[in-house]
């Protein structure tokens, strides 16, 4: 008889919500008739220029390990990429990571200890609080509220949430899940009050490149990097995932102060050694060819955006407005107040792959996020065939209990 009276798992993880998302595409991926938009990422494969990176690195036979911060090559060419959008940003500052999230991970690592206060602004992707809980932190969440759709800040209430005892700030923008974006103002302002507090501002800038305004003269959505000096105390997490077509490579950076940077590689050693060089040798021709894969994939998913939300606009009792930047359109049926619910009967019934509202924050319970990132626009069609159909069955808009 096991008499050990320790926990068999750390409580944070217990507590540990699992994704809704998860759950709703786990319903419905046995079935091929399923029209599926429930995950945040591209139908459309890697560019070839760029797989053909990966595989001549193969075989050469780079496959040892590799710097804990990345190869030099790649921290350079990220050096530069990043330089020519936003000013100087030195190698110094850089590390290369297992993906976006993983980056988005060993800042918290990094940053947050257990009992520490963390602020985020929601409705955000899931594994942004969820990370900070895994830490032991505690948690404040400040909602964006939606008008007419579209989702808007209170600057004066995040002020207010955001005191010295503050630690650290989390900002998605563009958002993932409602297309929300900051100004460029408006970061200089949130800098300004975090510098006067001493919190740390942790940016997830994943979706800057999909940004489908015309206010900015470098072509992608204002970063925290345009308003900050290079010691402040703030980490700017990146992707290849979405700018790049490479959900699956998992590779990403982080941009951070160089003396952050300095302790950064005993983290990465720790957690996962090293980014694998052919996805690294990957992302440099990536990033290499930027101009000939960036600016096809964004005006391709702006054609996607407003393909999908006029057609959305026309349904009856539909709320949504069209998302500045990211691959999302998030919008609310009327009548349908469970979006799980909704989401799993919309598999069930129609064929339709939507992630519910309720896994990005409580405040966007009914909410459906739609990825608009479609290689085919008759998929965006028949979707929106499909949902209008399934409006006209459930006229009552009523969930069964």
């Amino acid at each position: 008889m096991n008499t050990d009276t320790k926990p068999f798992l750390r409580q944070a993880v217990i507590d540990l919500e699992e994704s809704l998302i998860r759950e709703v595409a786990n319903a419905g991926m046995a079935r091929s008739d399923v029209l599926a938009f429930w995950f945040g990422e591209s139908d459309e494969v890697t560019p070839d220029i760029v797989r053909q990176a990966a595989i001549d690195s193969l075989q050469k036979g780079e496959t040892f390990y590799a710097h804990n911060l990345g190869l030099p090559e790649l921290r350079q060419a990220v050096s530069d990429y990043m330089s020519a959008l936003h000013g100087p940003v030195g190698v110094e500052r850089l590390a290369i990571t297992s993906g976006g999230v993983n980056a988005l991970m060993l800042a918290a690592q990094a940053l947050i200890d257990a009992g520490d206060e963390v602020v985020a602004i929601t409705p955000v992707w899931p594994n942004l609080t969820a990370q900070t809980l895994v830490m032991g932190a505690h948690l404040t969440c400040l909602p964006l509220r939606p008008v007419q759709g579209q989702w808007q800040l209170d600057m004066a209430a995040l002020k207010v949430a955001i005191t010295p005892r503050t630690r650290v700030l989390i900002v998605n923008s563009p958002n993932n899940p409602t297309g929300w974006t900051l100004s460029r103002a408006e970061q200089a302002e949130i800098l300004a009050h975090c510098r006067s507090t001493g919190t740390w501002v942790m940016a997830d800038e994943v979706y800057e490149r999909l940004y489908y305004e015309t206010d900015t003269a470098n072509g992608c959505a204002p970063s925290f990097l345009d308003v900050s000096e290079p010691d402040d105390r703030l980490v700017v997490v990146h992707s290849f995932s979405k700018s790049f077509l490479m959900t699956g490579w998992r590779l990403g950076w982080l941009v951070m102060p160089a003396a952050m940077a300095q302790h950064m590689g005993k983290l990465i050693e720790f957690n996962t050694s090293c980014a694998s060089v052919f996805t690294q040798r990957a992302g440099e021709v990536a990033l290499r060819h930027t101009a000939d894969i960036t600016p096809r994939v964004v005006a391709h998913l702006k054609t996607c955006r407003d393909t999908l939300v006029p057609l959305l606009q026309a349904l009856p009792r539909v709320q949504v407005a069209a998302a500045k930047g990211g691959m999302y359109a998030f919008f609310k049926l009327e009548g349908h107040p469970d979006a799980v619910v909704t989401a799993k009967r919309l598999v069930a019934e129609a064929g339709l792959g939507l992630a519910p509202g309720e896994a990005f924050s409580p405040e966007a319970a009914g909410w459906l996020r739609w990825c608009f990132a479609s290689k085919d626009l008759s998929r965006l069609n028949q979707g929106v065939e499909r949902l209008k159909d399934w409006l006209a069955k459930n006229q009552l808009g009523s969930d069964p209990n």
